[in-house]
């Protein structure tokens, strides 16, 4: 807008001076506060878009109404779904899986451990996996009720091989999680060294397929679990000390505390099946059947 100065002049007509320049600045263009971020943002209404202000129903100076009939919501349609943010999955019931604990224990029997290293025999077992590999570990079982850790290694090796021995010092424990039968077993299973004493290899439990003796040289070549091989340098080197300062040496048994309760066993089935030379009458007396 420019304004107008009169003045009179010599001839006494009003003449106009040069207008003066005033700043004039849009409504558009005028400083507004600036909108932080992280606030207002929001979902649009479902629906027609809020009538401006200064227009109303017919008359006004905004602008004129929109000739398209208005929006109305699908009773047919269905409801907007919810924000990403907002939505939280929800647990289906009865998913959870129930988590057991158990422990078992086992050992590796050494024969000739007071013999040249080369000379030494270690019991192994052997089990089918699902592949029809032979996979070769330590003899080891649940602990039964009444029963300690010691016991037990005692009682699964001679169950699982033949083979009596005797305890001589802990290995190590191995811990490691699985699922089966609609559940998650947590189990612990503690590890010993024996001597062996009597007994001849044989592989009467239906959960091994083979037993054999092999040369402790070849044990980090045929266990096949990381955990049973880190256990069999832990026995070298407690051979090395018998052999050279005696039983004495050798680091005391932890304590352990019978088994007050039943455990659940995470395996298919512990009743033994009669094996085919069983049956036909023939004994069974190594890991390849007889004859062999």
């Amino acid at each position: 807008m420019l304004a107008s100065q009169a003045t009179t002049g010599e001839c006494g007509q009003a003449c106009l001076s040069m207008p003066a320049t005033i700043a004039w600045v849009s409504e558009g263009e005028q400083a507004k506060p600036r909108r932080r971020r992280g606030r207002g943002r929001g979902r649009r209404p479902v629906g027609p878009p809020p009538q401006l202000a200064g227009q109303d129903s017919g008359t006004g100076s905004g602008p004129a109404p929109s000739t398209d009939p208005p929006l109305t919501a699908d009773p047919t349609a269905s409801p907007a779904a919810p924000a990403p943010s907002a939505a939280r999955p929800r647990r289906r019931q009865g998913s959870r899986l129930r988590t057991v604990h158990e422990i078992s224990a086992g050992g590796l029997v050494i024969d000739g451990i007071d013999r040249p290293r080369e000379e030494q025999l270690a019991a192994l077992i052997g089990r089918v996996d699902r592949r029809g590999r032979t996979i070769w570990s330590l003899p080891k079982g649940h602990i039964e009720q009444g029963e300690t850790a010691e016991q037990t290694a005692v009682r699964e090796v001679a169950e699982e091989t033949g083979i009596h021995g005797h305890v001589l010092a802990a290995l190590g424990s191995i811990d490691y999680w699985f699922v089966t039968e609609g559940r998650r077993v947590h189990k612990t299973v503690h590890h010993y060294l024996l001597r062996f004493s009597s007994g001849e290899l044989c592989d009467e439990d239906v959960e091994v397929a083979e037993v054999a003796w092999v040369p402790i040289t070849e044990l980090p070549r045929r266990l096949a679990y990381a955990d049973e091989r880190r256990l069999a340098k832990v026995a070298h080197e407690l051979i090395a000390l018998l052999q050279s300062d005696g039983p004495a040496a050798l680091p005391p048994l932890p304590p352990t505390t019978p088994q007050l309760r039943p455990q659940t066993h995470s395996r298919a089935s512990t009743r033994k099946r009669p094996s085919p030379d069983e049956a036909s009458g023939e004994p069974r007396t190594n890991g390849r059947g007889s004859g062999a």
